[in-house]
């Protein structure tokens, strides 16, 4: 025993502390100081070796291996994987153990225990990954930003120098964006919102180990405006339907004040139309037609007809083509016209109209002369002015010089105004009220009195015929050549006089009334705050209000609306401008005007189409009698329209669909082909009773009648189909040819023309009949309407016979049927007519007319044998009672046409 004791007497030495490292995934650690344990007992055997490296710690993965008993060295191993990323660091105990005194390890001893210390190294093993999946900011434009936004990268590795971010990197080409190493993203230049509204840009970042990141992030940079105060969510176009009504023109409109506190606000929406017609979209028909409309008092005289063979007076003036029908001559300082004698008024009191639209420029020159719109001047001798109206220095003058009367004093003679509307270069209307001795001017519906009037003497009554003129004045005497002089340099139209009588405030603004406009869709809605004014032709709307989002509602409401069944087609200019108050301020938010336009789109052109019979064959003796023949009884009047678009049910419709439609019409004329009437022979008649509750009028003349007003096509037929045509020369009489055609709105669409041929059968052909359906010709555009002097009425005429001359040839020739052929050709004549019936029963031709004449029906009958008359005829389903020979000669004027059964 104690042999042994001797043998092992120290305890291995180690190192007091070690310091180790290990990479991860790896499993030898490198100790400094290398692990060594000395003992003092070597070399005897077991005493002086080393045989073991105890590890105080189970939780720590290590082990300590024994390379070389002898010498004691040692290894220090770990159990198993090490990740850094759980744990960076280890701190343990280790302790050597010698072998002791023999093989079994008897009597060991141990080291003091030392500390080990051992960091994990790391390996780059992660990559870098983005915090967010994507990123977004906005930025507005035309700002540079040190920093939109900063994008951030993370990397699991557990060292710094694998862990930490060291670059971020944009991969998007050509964009106008820069990123740090620290991930801010800035611009690099101003952006614009108009340019681009929005960047998506990608971006990747690489840790310090120079590992890139496996997936870049989208950054996306909104461009927002900067804030400027004005309207948005408006369109510069909206198209409008004709026949639509009202249309809503900003819908979605709002303004933008960028927050500033309001007080009010002030949007005035103006319409501009100086460019459609007169003005605006108004009626186009003839002057007398759109009088009628408007319930003016007959009797006025047009000056400015549209040029035809009647009324030629105006051909050599310059029309200005191309307004949708709208009558329009303009004036350069060269031409002027002069009226006939036939057409002037000559009845001029103390109370008469002169109405005109006018748009007048400022005179050229610096001596600006007088511009003559209407003069009445001696026709010779003198140049004496009785009445005149006439532009002087932006001012217009009225006057008028009366005739001496028993009193010979001074009177008003001149009335001057002086307006803006004078000189703007737009359309106005003109109305010259006169109720001597005062005279009032109504422009667009609103009256003015003169600034000045000038009293004169009446002129000295002479025999001098005078002349009345348009656009100039004409200088008939003391020049050397007649001329005119004070040439009108501007556009008239509608230019009329009305002698005796004075127009209405009601009828001038049914005359000058816009029939488009701005309007206020649901009004009854519109919130109380809001104020709102129109002007009197409704193109600029007013309104006012404090609270924002009802001037926004309000806005919203506003209308386009073009009551015209057929509007101008064309572009219609809008402006809105605005003005804000904001408290203790005059105007703080200053606001854009906006332009936009109402596209009025082409409506559907209507088809006029004139039907009925296009020959009629008559016995002679029919024409002579006091019946006359009704030429168009069969007639039927329609229009139609081809439709493109869907129906009002939504109901898909093929392209190219005609459809009928109502409207007016506003004159039809009946036209004498080849040689006029011969007024001793022949003549058109229309009674006045078919006229009566209808806004219709007629001339006549030997060369047709015309028949014209606005009115409907139903109307007109009806009209139309009582127009006789009479004949009583007894000689015989050629075919008689008439052409009658339609118009509408002053011939902006005109029917086909029917042409109807009317023959005289004599004695040997009066049972026969003709009666043909042709299709009618082909649809023409254009139809001049011409004008009828003569007066509609026979009796008012010496070239026809009056009603008792009618009367007594009439009873004459049927005294002398009834004694000498009555009593030979009763039986003939009643078999005749049997038969005729019989014939016209079994024909059933929808357009046959048949006419029998008959002196004596039955001999028996009483009335026969007092000499009665009587004529039938039959179109069709239609049955034009009896026209009693004896009632007719008391009334020749009144009618007895039955409408149809």
């Amino acid at each position: 025993m104690g042999k042994e004791m001797a043998v092992n007497k120290h305890k291995p030495w180690i190192e007091t502390s070690y310091h180790g490292v290990i990479t991860e995934n790896t499993d030898v650690v490198l100790l400094d100081p290398p692990l060594v344990a000395l003992d003092k007992d070597a070399p005897i055997p077991y005493a002086g070796e080393i045989c073991a490296f105890n590890i105080h710690g189970l939780e720590a993965p290590f082990k300590a291996v024994v390379l070389n008993g002898t010498s004691g060295e040692g290894q220090l191993r770990a159990r198993g994987l090490v990740d850094c990323e759980l744990q960076k660091e280890y701190t343990f105990i280790i302790q050597a153990h010698d072998c002791g005194s023999g093989p079994e390890g008897a009597e060991g001893k141990k080291s003091h225990k030392a500390v080990v210390h051992i960091q994990v190294n790391d390996v780059n093993e992660f990559a870098p990954v983005f915090r967010e999946p994507q990123y977004h900011a906005a930025v507005t434009e035309g700002k540079i930003y040190d920093s939109i936004l900063q994008v951030e990268a993370t990397d699991q590795d557990c060292s710094p120098q694998y862990s930490q971010i060291c670059n971020y990197q944009i991969t998007t080409s050509a964009t106008p964006f820069a990123i740090d190493r620290n991930g801010n993203i800035r611009n690099t230049e101003k952006l614009s919102f108009d340019r681009q509204q929005q960047y998506e840009i990608q971006v990747t970042a690489w840790d310090c180990g120079q590992k890139r990141a496996l997936q870049s992030v989208p950054v996306r940079i909104d461009v927002k405006p900067v804030c400027k105060p004005g309207w948005q969510g408006w369109n510069k176009r909206e198209d409008y339907e004709p026949g639509t009504g009202s249309k809503q023109l900003f819908p979605k409109m709002h303004l933008e004040t960028c927050g500033g506190p309001l007080s009010s606000v002030r949007t005035t929406v103006e319409l501009q139309t100086s460019h459609i017609g007169k003005g605006c979209d108004r009626e186009t028909y003839s002057e007398k037609s759109l009088q009628k409309l408007c319930g003016a008092s007959s009797g006025s005289t047009d000056l400015l007809p549209a040029p035809s063979a009647a009324t030629n007076w105006t051909a050599s003036l310059v029309t200005d083509s191309g307004r949708d029908s709208d009558l329009i001559f303009r004036f350069d300082g060269r031409q002027a016209a002069k009226i006939p004698d036939w057409v002037v008024p000559q009845n001029l009191t103390d109370q008469f109209t002169i109405a005109t639209w006018m748009k007048h420029g400022p005179s050229p020159g610096l001596r600006a002369e007088k511009e003559t719109l209407l003069c009445n001047s001696d026709k010779t001798e003198m140049n004496r002015h009785h009445y005149s109206l006439y532009v002087h220095n932006c001012r217009l003058v009225f006057l008028l010089r009366r005739d001496f009367t028993q009193v010979d004093t001074f009177r008003p003679a001149e009335f001057h105004w002086k307006l803006e509307q004078i000189c703007d270069k737009e359309w106005h209307y003109y109305v010259i009220n006169v109720e001597f001795p005062g005279v009032t001017l109504y422009v667009d519906g609103v009256t003015y009195d003169p600034y000045l009037v000038t009293d004169d003497w009446p002129i000295h009554p002479s025999q001098i015929d005078v002349q009345l003129t348009v656009g100039a004045c004409w200088q008939g005497g003391e020049v050397t050549k007649p001329r005119f002089t004070q040439y009108f340099r501007g556009s008239l139209s509608g230019l009329t006089i009305r002698p005796g009588k004075i127009e209405s405030q009601k009828v001038i603004s049914c005359l000058q009334a816009c029939k488009e406009g701005l309007d206020i869709n649901s009004l009854e809605s519109l919130d109380k705050s809001i104020k709102f004014h129109f002007n009197p032709a409704q193109s600029i709307l007013v309104m006012e209000g404090e609270d924002l989002e009802n001037m926004n509602t309000a806005v919203r409401k506003v209308s386009y609306i073009n009551s015209r069944q057929f509007p101008t087609p064309g572009i219609r200019r809008l402006r809105i401008s605005t003005t804000v108050q904001c408290f203790g301020e005059d105007t703080c938010i200053t606001i854009p005007d906006i332009e936009a336009v109402v596209m009025v789109l082409q409506p559907s052109e209507p088809r006029i189409t004139i039907t009925g019979a296009e020959r009629l064959s008559r016995p002679a003796s029919g024409l002579r009698t006091q019946g006359g023949v009704a030429l168009f009884q069969d007639l039927h009047i329609s229009s139609t329209v081809t439709r493109a678009d869907a129906s009002a049910h939504h109901t898909a419709r093929r392209p190219g669909v005609l459809e009928e439609i109502i409207h007016n019409l506003d004159y039809c004329d009946v036209l004498v082909l080849g040689e006029e009437l011969r007024p001793e022979q022949e003549s058109l008649q229309l009674q006045r009773s078919a006229l009566l509750g209808k806004h219709l009028d007629a001339t006549n003349s030997t060369s047709g009648m015309s028949i014209y007003g606005v009115d409907s096509m139903s109307n007109y037929e009806q009209v139309i189909r009582q127009v006789r045509y009479f004949a009583w020369q007894p000689a015989p009489l050629a075919d008689r040819r008439f052409r009658l055609t339609c118009s509408e709105l002053n011939g902006r669409y005109t029917s086909n023309e029917f042409n109807l041929e009317v023959s005289a059968l004599h004695s040997s052909e009066a049972g026969e009949h003709v009666s043909h359906m042709v299709a009618p010709p082909q649809y023409m555009q254009v139809v001049h309407h011409p004008s009828m002097m003569h007066s509609l009425y026979p009796s008012h005429s010496s070239s026809v016979p009056s009603a008792a001359t009618v009367v007594i040839v009439m009873c004459i020739a049927a005294l002398v049927v009834v004694v000498v052929l009555g009593i030979y050709r009763i039986h003939l004549n009643h078999q005749q007519e049997v038969k005729l019936a019989e014939a016209a029963r079994e024909a059933d031709v929808s357009s046959a007319l048949s006419i029998t004449v008959n002196p004596m029906e039955n001999l028996e009958d009483p009335q026969a044998a007092e000499g009665e008359l009587r004529v039938h005829v039959k179109i069709s389903s239609y049955v034009v009672s009896l026209i009693d020979y004896d009632t007719w000669s008391s009334d020749v004027t009144s009618s007895h046409l039955r409408a149809p059964a």
